[in-house]
This record gives structure tokens, sequence and C-alpha cells, in this order.
């Protein structure tokens, strides 16, 4: 009787130990450039959360696009806007009614310089600079939102021979940071540090500078049998995710 109970004991043990890696899932997420740092955090909490685990892949959402159009095999994707993956949508690759806004982003004018931009942004009227770096316009969200901002204060023109495009939001801060380019506009998520700009200079860039940000993820055609993948579109609702969003300077949907 004894050596029953015990064998039934070491069992149970074993078997709480092997559960989690039994049931738990990997899923594939392609994750706009501008989210690295947040969806990092995220994709840790949601191992210790659910057990699930998420590898991710960062670059332009346009690019992206081209990649699952094309067989990539991405379960969740995580645009920096929501026209991507409203095209990803409508070609039959994503499934339609798990589309929503996960953030809402912040665009900043940003210099490893000190003191080189100012709070409103006037060093851009000014001859203090030789390069302005913003992510590629027709791969990237971000430097789309930038080209608004140029237009809206009437600089376009007379900036855009010292433009230098980087391929994705993070390539841009390369440029920034590295000295390349002595300003650019980035995402504010990679600069923010205890709610303010961590280092250098920047001006955030008022939101009616430009069309809302608004960063969109879907479950891709791919991720329907992995129990995973709308555990983490799941995730990404929660208060635990959506802290670690606001941290990085990130609005959400119908919150201030």
């Amino acid at each position: 009787m004894l050596h029953n109970r015990f064998f039934r004991s070491i069992l149970a043990a074993w078997l709480l130990l092997i559960a989690p890696a039994t049931w738990a899932d990997t899923v594939l997420v392609a994750v706009a450039a501008n989210f690295t740092k947040p969806m990092t955090e995220i994709a840790e909490a949601f191992e210790k959360s659910t057990g699930h685990s998420a590898k991710l892949s960062f670059g332009s959402s346009g690019k992206f696009v081209s990649q699952i159009e094309n067989g990539a095999p991405f379960e969740v994707f995580m645009a920096a806007d929501a026209e991507n993956a409203i095209k990803l949508q409508n070609a039959g690759l994503a499934v339609a009614d798990t589309r929503f806004t996960y953030a809402l982003g912040k665009l900043v004018l940003w210099s490893a310089t000190p003191g080189l931009v100012d709070e409103q942004g006037q060093i851009l009227s000014k001859d203090g600079f030789k390069h302005l770096a913003l992510a590629d316009p027709k791969l990237a969200p971000y430097g789309a939102a930038a080209l608004e901002v140029l237009k809206h204060m009437g600089l376009f023109e007379k900036l855009q021979p010292l433009f230098v495009l980087g391929e994705n939001i993070s390539q841009t801060h390369q440029f920034v940071s590295t000295g390349n380019a002595e300003l650019g506009f980035l995402a504010l998520s990679q600069v923010i540090a205890d709610g303010k700009i961590g280092s250098g200079s920047g001006w955030i860039v008022p939101d009616d500078r430009h069309a809302p940000i608004r960063q969109d993820a879907i479950l891709l055609s791919k991720g329907v049998e992995n129990p995973a993948a709308p555990a983490l579109l799941q995730f990404l609702k929660a208060p635990q995710a959506q802290t670690i969003i606001r941290k990085y300077g990130y609005n959400l949907p119908n919150q201030p």
C-alpha cells in the first residue's frame, strides 16, 4: 500500500513537470520594428503567464507583407499601421475578425546630441544639420508620418535633399545614434526611459501633425491551428501587456 502511494506521488509530480512542455506551443510573430522593446518584454511575460513562447522577427511592415504574400511562415502579424494588416486580411491571408489596434504610436524628432533638438522642433527650420534620418515612407508607417509632419510645417521641399532613409525604424535609429545623421524621426519607444526621453535631445511630435499611427495586430491564416497564436493576441489585451505598452510611450485605443 505504501509502495503504491509513493508511486502515485512520484507519477503526479512528474506529470506536473511535463504538463507545461506537453501543452505549450511556439508562435511565429512578425513585429513592426518600432515595437521591438515592448514586444520583447511582453513575450517574456506571455511565456511566464501561459507557458507558450513567441519567436519574434522585427522589421518593416511593408516588407513583412511581401514576405507573408510569398509564403513566409508567420502566424501573427503586428504591424506599425492598420493598412498593412488590412491588406493581408483582404488577400485572404489573415482572419478578418481577429484584427484589432494594440497600440497608438508616438513620433519623436531625436538627436543623440544634447541640446540640438528643441522641444518645439524649431531646429527643422534652421541650418544646424546636414542629414535628417527617417524610415522609408514606402515601407514604414513612421516614415510616412514623418513626411506628413514636414509637409504640415511647409519644410518638405527644403529638407528632402537631406533625407537619409532607413529600411525600417531600427535602422533609422542606428543612423542617428551613431552620428551618421544629426537627427531623425523615430518612434518614441526607441528613446524613452522612465517616462521621458532618456538621452540626447528630442521633440515629441504633437498628434495633430500627422494621421494617427494605429498599430494593428491580426491572426494570420497559418496560425489558425496553433493555440499559441490566438493566445498571444488575447494576451496583448491583458492589463499586464498594456502596462508594458504604455511604459514605452504608446497610447491605447479609447484611452488618453
